[in-house]
């Protein structure tokens, strides 16, 4: 038992940077079943390293996912304008939630993935004439796009041999 506090934290210390993105990995659950023990080979270093090649070797059989941020945007748009506004969505990767009417103004609300809200604020502008608004509110992660999962890999690989 008195290394088993050295085996979390070798497991612990690989979950701040996962290895498909360079990004914190959560939603892992780990068991210790067994272990042994040494008189001469065993040290805390030791155990630690032991965790991080465990690791290393059953994190790719895990069937990793890489998540990515979904927020909650409420679009308020002049009746004219909803068909542009929908469009602005759609554009953006937006599962539309509902929609509100009254007699001038239609809200929108729909999850967007946050990478795709930059810029938003000027393409709406651009597309009601300056007579629309937005709020945007953390909701959810969930599970990227493969294509965007292998271009975020990508990045993170040539940030890491660039930095070699």
């Amino acid at each position: 038992g008195e290394y088993i506090g050295s085996v979390e934290k070798g497991f612990r210390s690989m979950l701040a940077e996962g290895p498909t993105i360079g990004a914190p990995v959560v939603n892992m659950k780990v068991t210790l079943a067994d272990g042994g023990y040494h008189a001469v080979d065993s040290s805390d270093n030791a155990f630690q390293e032991t965790a991080r090649g465990a690791f290393r070797e059953f994190y790719p059989k895990s069937n990793p996912k890489v998540l990515e941020p979904l927020m909650l945007v409420s679009v308020e748009t002049p009746r004219e304008f909803q068909g542009d506004t929908m469009g602005t969505l759609m554009q953006r990767r937006a599962i539309v939630l509902g929609t509100t009417e009254d007699e001038d103004f239609v809200r929108i609300d729909a999850e967007v993935p946050l990478a795709e809200m930059f810029g938003y604020a000027t393409v709406l502008r651009s597309a009601t004439q300056g007579k629309a608004g937005f709020t945007m509110e953390f909701k959810r992660y969930a599970p990227a796009p493969a294509a965007v999962a292998e271009e975020l890999r990508q990045q993170f690989l040539e940030k890491r041999q660039a930095g070699k």
